[in-house]
């Protein structure tokens, strides 16, 4: 939220109304606004009919559960939801308060206030009404618990721990959990994830049943094939959101390269790690085990096998090139 960061909200004016100085429980219980006098306060702008939200709402739940015996934090409900039924319904999963659904013009001015453009949305406000965070959700989403007590030291904290991780991240480190050791290759082989050490690696986050992967596969196809025809430590493995394993096995059918198999919980970690909010997702893991990009599938859609190995450098070398052949173009016309 440009701006506002320094701003010193308070909670019993943003949060009441003519004749209401309450917040509600799923009970029906009334709790006083002023209550939370003192208290880190998240706002939670989220509603029923959203995927992402229902999705995400079971992990904020078990977060509030541990934090809130604490005494120090509570969570605010702001519903996006077009029915008090639906509201109803989506409430009685939380455990925190709300403001109540009739109450449509203080739910209004909070999306205003804090300018949502989208949802799951979740404010963090200190104890003095300034806002902590407001991408709490991604923050929750990929520290848990470990995000509190949500100050901008422990955020500071959490993004060196970050750095310091993905600067002797491996590829065993991201591709090996337990016995979990190998991809597999055609007909059932399993190939150890060891051979790939030392090759650029892409991920490839897709599924049969999603339009926008059948149409980027015959693109990724195409340049895989050019690229190991000039290189071969190159290597792509498949992780698949199919539905099923018959899903799966066509559409890994269709490929040349290797795979996670169908339902390995190695994907649910490699999808948190990467932030993979859609597919098809291309991330490019380089020899060292370092990522590369996330945005591989940006590059091979744009310069195909040209934009191999995937490195800053290669990008700004390609964009030159676009630049230099538009300015000889321009000259020409």
């Amino acid at each position: 939220m440009a701006g506002a960061d320094n701003v010193a909200h308070d909670i019993q004016s943003i949060l009441s109304s003519s004749g209401r100085d309450y917040l509600v429980r799923n009970n029906g219980d009334q709790v006083k606004i002023e209550s939370l006098k003192g208290k880190k306060v998240g706002l939670y702008f989220s509603g029923s009919w959203c995927g992402p939200c229902r999705g995400f709402t079971p992990t904020l739940v078990e977060l509030y559960n541990e934090v809130s015996p604490k005494g120090d934090f509570e969570i605010i409900f702001v519903s996006a939801d077009e029915d008090e039924d639906s509201f109803k319904g989506y409430f009685s999963k939380m455990p925190w308060l709300a403001v109540p659904f009739s109450d449509s013009d203080t739910r209004s001015s909070l999306d205003q206030l804090f300018q949502v453009q989208g949802i799951p949305h979740l404010v963090i406000l200190d104890e003095n009404g300034r806002v902590a965070t407001e991408d709490g959700t991604e923050a929750i989403d990929e520290h848990g618990v470990a995000a509190y007590p949500f100050t901008p030291e422990r955020f500071a904290e959490l993004a060196e721990i970050e750095r310091a991780n993905e600067a002797a991240q491996t590829l065993e480190s991201i591709l090996v959990s337990g016995d979990l050791d190998f991809v597999l290759g055609k007909d059932g082989v399993t190939i150890p994830v060891s051979d790939l050490v030392g090759k650029t690696v892409l991920l490839y986050f897709s599924a049969q049943w999603c339009p926008p992967c059948r149409a980027f596969l015959p693109k990724l196809i195409e340049a895989y094939h050019k690229i190991k025809a000039k290189d071969n430590a190159l290597e792509v493995v498949f992780i698949s959101s199919d539905r099923d394993q018959a899903s799966f096995d066509k559409f890994f059918a269709e490929m040349p390269w290797l795979a996670l198999p169908f339902g390995d919980s190695r994907k649910a970690f490699l999808g948190h790690k990467f932030k993979v909010q859609g597919i098809p997702m291309l991330v490019a893991i380089g020899p060292s085990g370092r990522t590369i990009t996330k945005e591989a599938r940006g590059l091979i859609t744009l310069y195909g096998d040209e934009a191999y190995p995937f490195t800053e450098e290669r990008v700004k070398e390609l964009e030159a090139a676009a630049e230099e052949r538009r300015a000889l173009e321009g000259r020409e016309i």
